[in-house]
């Protein structure tokens, strides 16, 4: 093996590192061997409107690459994202409106920029090629078949349960392969859930007369719940932009086990050896607030828990909400379901197992009604980490 070729193989073996797959074997060091920028591709499609710490470690991955020289081509699936992709769903996505897509994508771009260069992206919309003609389409969806398609796992559970499967789920690794096609990719970038999909790509550009793609999966992060992976759709989530005291004490809640898996996929290093869970999680939390939102931020997060969690404590900065009385009586259960986005229904039943407080102290539960006057400027508080000071308009 010459120079350049030991090289290579080195440089992609630090690439694949924490990588589930690296397919097929070796073709990864054959491109990098090629000696030119590769062309490493990721698709996003914008059906929520934030990222969360499951998204980065794919970008972290991506940013490895620029960090070589190579170019990431950021795929903002706007397209795509009125299919809905399949990948692990029993049953077809909701739609969303073109507004709410285009909403979505945009936040996806800004909070992508905190992780990638911006000096090695390229950012593209699969708009710009999958509003195609009739006959292009045609032609696209000659290649793949049906039996293929099928062999998908969570479409052959439906299709064995006699769920529906649309046509239109049907086309969505297509189109995703597609866009492999269209920015003549080198190498695709995904979570486990989407080796299907990816693979497809390779299958798609091969008909189009491209070589294949590389393909590189990494693991799934598990969401604080320890259960399930981390989705906005199972609340497990913690978004990239969330405040710095919300990101700290989401992260505190993961299960023992996840710490060493979060320190592996969210920041490529190992717990803080000798540290128990409560430390280890602390030094994780720490370092999760610093990298989105810097030293200082992360020091306050920290200073505001202990506050509100070990010397029992309200927190130093807390959010005012407006409320109206009526006649100079203030209805709590409507209170704290304005304020705090629940059902009436939900702000009773807290009230009945003495979750609701005011400037610290358990409100009873039969104080439906309460002068406004006694409420102006106190702190009404919900649960352990809900708070908001209360003026009366």
């Amino acid at each position: 093996m010459d120079d350049a070729a030991a090289e290579a193989a080195r440089a992609a073996s630090h690439l694949a590192r924490n990588a589930v797959d690296c397919l097929p074997s070796g073709a990864l060091a054959d491109r990098i061997a090629q000696g030119r920028p590769l062309r490493v591709k990721l698709g996003l499609d914008p059906t929520a409107p934030d990222i969360h710490l499951g998204h980065t470690v794919v970008l972290t991955k991506l940013r490895e690459f620029q960090d070589l020289g190579h170019t990431v081509v950021l795929i903002v699936g706007d397209y795509t994202a009125r299919v809905g992709d399949p990948s692990g769903r029993s049953a077809t996505r909701p739609l969303l409106s073109g507004e709410q897509i285009d909403a979505n994508a945009e936040t996806y771009r800004r909070q992508a920029a905190k992780i990638l260069r911006d000096d090695l992206v390229e950012v593209r919309h699969n708009s710009e090629w999958l509003d195609m003609s009739i006959e292009d389409l045609f032609r696209l969806v000659r290649h793949p078949t049906v039996a293929q398609l099928l062999e998908r796992d969570d479409f052959a559970k439906r299709w064995a349960a006699g769920e529906p499967i649309s046509l239109l789920e049907l086309l969505y690794p297509v189109l995703q392969g597609y866009d492999s096609v269209c920015v003549r990719a080198d190498v695709e970038i995904g979570g486990t859930d989407q080796t299907f999909n990816l693979l497809m790509g390779r299958s798609i550009q091969q008909a189009y007369g491209q070589a294949p793609q590389v393909v590189l999966t990494l693991p799934l992060l598990t969401g604080f719940d320890g259960v399930q992976k981390m989705s906005k759709s199972f609340g497990n989530h913690i978004g990239v932009a969330d405040p710095p005291g919300e990101m700290y004490g989401k992260t505190l809640r993961i299960p023992d086990e996840q710490i060493a898996p979060w320190f592996s996929l969210l920041l490529g290093a190992e717990p803080p050896a000798g540290a128990g869970p409560r430390d280890a999680k602390r030094a994780l939390a720490r370092a999760l607030v610093t990298r989105f939102h810097g030293a200082e931020a992360a020091a306050e997060a920290e200073s505001g828990f202990d506050r509100v969690f070990i010397a029992h404590q309200l927190p130093t900065a807390i959010e005012e909400a407006v409320v109206t009385a009526q006649n100079g009586t203030v209805h709590l259960p409507a209170v704290i379901a304005e304020v705090f986005g629940r059902s009436r229904s939900e702000a009773r039943r807290t009230l009945a197992q003495g979750g609701v407080k005011l400037d610290g102290k358990t409100v009873a539960p039969d104080a439906l009604d309460l002068p406004a006057s006694e409420l102006d400027g106190r702190v009404l508080q919900l649960g352990k980490r809900h708070f908001r000071r209360l003026r009366i308009a």
